[in-house]
């Protein structure tokens, strides 16, 4: 048989009711393995199956069944530390808050094209490798090593199908022989072989994946089962591949489920359990604390040691964690699996944050001990993240997030860190949510301005050149500045989309100055994000060009606050755009990461002295030295120093005597609009 077609492109699920074929023939064109599905049953289940880090929601037409899928896929997407993009309709641009609160992490409006969508969908997966620290959680599909997935493979105008190994068992065929394709076909009902014909009529008629379903007649848990074939064609020969995914539809009128594997509560129960526990008013102010637990490497473990070993491991863990915390309902406790090998403990008032940091180190403590499974000895560890739901919690995804988000600052600790997100935190974490969903829409509002900070000449006094800067007008916060607004396209993953956005907007305002200010120059910021992604000189050329400012008036200011990862390719690119003209600066000297490399390896004009430095050279003797030893260095080296943050008669002449000849600071001017800087220079030449 061929290779295992769960290896290769990673895997992105796709629920879509009105376009699931299109959207997932484009997903496969942009480099993933499409996982398909057209209804919203049992979405969360199968979504953890599929081991996507990344779901893929279509509610163009269709936008209150879109949310409810929404709604049921982002408990498991938050818990695997997963990213859910939601496509709308533009009509349903306003209602984005309801999106983001259906659990949303990111959202395409219509129409766009097909390099918008891969786009996006790189957002989303990016976000998802952020949130899960570079590990991807293990959750379901990638609790099973890839000897055990039941798939098929069939090249069109064959008569036999080869099956993997897992998949002969299940169907109880013993010999090793590809199948006759009539035998496989005979086993379905009618209406299964049916959609089986369709789909595959769809594949040899150029759709790249697709999928069906069939009856298996079987029942788990008293409810009928169901099996999926998820197709898609082979580059290399054509061959269509099945995988299968056994679906069993969810008794949501039971008022508790339990995981079959470990036998603790499952999802559902536990947010019937918080529901329970937000809906009694007698519990305020504290209603109830939930920690959520992730067992680290445990995808590492499960292919080293097997499945049958991974899944006595979650065992294990289970009856650790059921014997620390008590089993689910003993204290008004609830223990659940959440997916994968990710657990939840939900305590019941009057529980507090400290209690929940109490049992947390003590859980880290007992997972930490070695497990005995067969002939292996396997030691494991955890993060945890530990949230409060306070008065004004609102259901039990707010408070699942609240949980997801302190589990995401454990993961970037070391292992078996414990993080709790107290009141103050969920305060600033909901305004950061806040921030990131509208930020999204500010970029489609145009709520995102520019203004203009003067660059001076210290001995001349004369306006030589400004700094953009972006602004945002939030409509309900006022005007935010450049850290805030770049700290939140940083947490949402706009940060290059911001990025140009503000590049392409300052140009474009420069390019529209009066003659007064057409002797400035314009410096414009790019970020290390900026400088990593492919085509970037040309890229950035291309925008000065189409904006129709004169090259040589433009300067680059790359911000030392990002780490620059390969030197040598970015000291090309700047090395490629002075050669066109521009000058290149390095930002916020002696905040950042490299500051030294950096002098060495990049071709540079000017050295912009932090705010910190420039202030500090009228405090202490010790501060004046540093300062003068950067700005000898810079000389040396044939820079212009540019000292940002002047604000005193007395730091600019301390400046001008140690041979900075550029500053900029509120000592001249604030940042200011185009209307503004047109008076300043209108008075200076008065």
């Amino acid at each position: 048989m061929a290779d295992d077609p769960a290896s290769g492109p990673p895997p992105i699920f796709l629920l879509s009711f009105r376009h699931r074929d299109e959207l997932a023939a484009a997903a496969e064109r942009a480099g993933w393995k499409a996982i398909a599905a057209r209804r919203a049953d049992a979405a969360e289940r199968r979504f953890v199956s599929s081991g996507a880090s990344t779901a893929v929601v279509d509610a163009r037409g269709s936008f209150e069944d879109g949310m409810a899928a929404a709604r049921l896929i982002a408990d498991a997407a938050e818990a695997n530390a997963s990213a859910l993009l939601v496509l709308v309709s533009r009509a349903d641009i306003a209602r984005l808050g309801i999106v983001f609160a259906a659990g949303a992490t990111h959202y395409l409006a219509s129409p766009f094209g097909e390099g918008e969508l891969a786009q996006a969908m790189r957002f989303a997966a990016r976000h998802a490798e952020r949130l899960s620290g570079g590990r991807r959680a293990a959750n379901g599909r990638a609790e099973m090593v890839e000897a055990e997935a039941e798939y098929w493979r069939w090249k069109p105008g064959g008569s036999r199908v080869a099956l993997s190994p897992p998949l002969r068992a299940r169907l109880g065929i013993s010999d090793d022989a590809d199948v006759p394709l009539r035998d496989l076909l005979r086993r379905l009902d009618k209406a299964g072989r049916r959609a089986a014909r369709d789909a595959i009529a769809r594949l040899v008629a150029g759709a790249k994946a697709t999928a069906f379903a069939h009856a298996d007649g079987g029942v788990a848990g008293g409810r009928a089962t169901r099996t999926a074939h998820h197709l898609h064609r082979e580059d290399a020969d054509g061959s269509v591949v099945g995988r299968i995914e056994e679906i069993v539809a969810r008794d949501t009128s039971a008022p508790a489920t339990r995981d079959p594997m470990t036998g603790v509560a499952d999802g559902h129960a536990l947010r019937l359990w918080i529901d329970a526990r937000l809906s009694d008013p007698a519990k305020a102010p504290t209603r109830c604390v939930l920690l959520l637990i992730a067992i680290s490497r445990f995808e590492t473990i499960n292919s080293a040691f097997g499945k049958a070993t991974g899944d006595a491991l979650l065992q294990g863990v289970a009856r650790r964690i059921e014997r620390l915390a008590g089993s689910g309902g003993r204290g008004g406790r609830c223990i659940a699996r959440i997916a994968g090998a990710e657990f939840a403990i939900g305590l019941a008032a009057p529980a507090s944050a400290e209690e929940g940091a109490m049992i947390a180190a003590q859980l880290v403590e007992a997972i930490a001990r070695p497990f005995v499974s067969g002939d292996h000895v396997v030691s494991l560890s955890c993060r945890i993240g530990v949230a409060t739901a306070e008065a004004d919690t609102i259901d039990a995804a707010a408070l699942l997030r609240r949980a997801s988000a302190a589990l995401a600052d454990a993961k970037g600790a070391e292992a078996g860190a414990v993080r709790v997100l107290d009141a103050h935190g969920e305060a600033q974490a909901a305004r950061d949510s806040g921030l990131e969903t509208d930020l999204r829409v500010a970029l489609d509002a145009d709520e995102i301005g520019i203004l203009f900070q003067p660059q001076v000449g210290v001995t001349s006094g004369a306006i030589i050149g400004v700094e953009a800067l972006a602004r945002w007008r939030h409509p309900r916060l006022g005007e935010l500045g450049a850290p805030t607004l770049f700290a939140a396209a940083e947490r949402s993953d706009y940060l290059v989309q911001l990025s140009r956005h503000v590049q392409r907007k300052a140009l474009a305002s420069a390019a529209a100055w009066p003659e007064a200010l057409s002797h400035l120059r314009v410096a414009v910021n790019v970020t290390a994000a900026d400088i990593a992604g492919s085509g970037f000189a040309q890229d950035f050329l291309a925008l000065v060009d189409a904006a129709g400012v004169a090259r040589n008036r433009v300067t680059v200011e790359v911000t030392e606050s990002g780490l620059i990862e390969d030197l040598g390719r970015a000291a090309g690119l700047l090395a490629e755009l002075r050669a066109a003209g521009l000058r290149v600066a390095i930002d916020d000297f002696g905040t950042g990461y490299s500051s030294l490399a950096y002098l060495k390896a990049l071709p540079l004009d000017y050295l912009k002295l932090d705010n910190h430095l420039s202030q500090d050279i009228g405090g202490s003797t010790r501060d004046r030295i540093v300062v003068r030893g950067v700005i000898e260095m810079a000389r040396s080296l044939g820079l212009t120093v540019i000292a940002e943050g002047v604000e005193t008669d007395e730091q600019l002449a301390l400046l001008a005597a140690e041979g900075c000849a550029l500053y900029q600071g509120y000592l001249c001017a604030p940042p200011l609009d185009t209307a503004a800087l047109a008076d300043l220079i209108a008075r200076q030449r008065g």
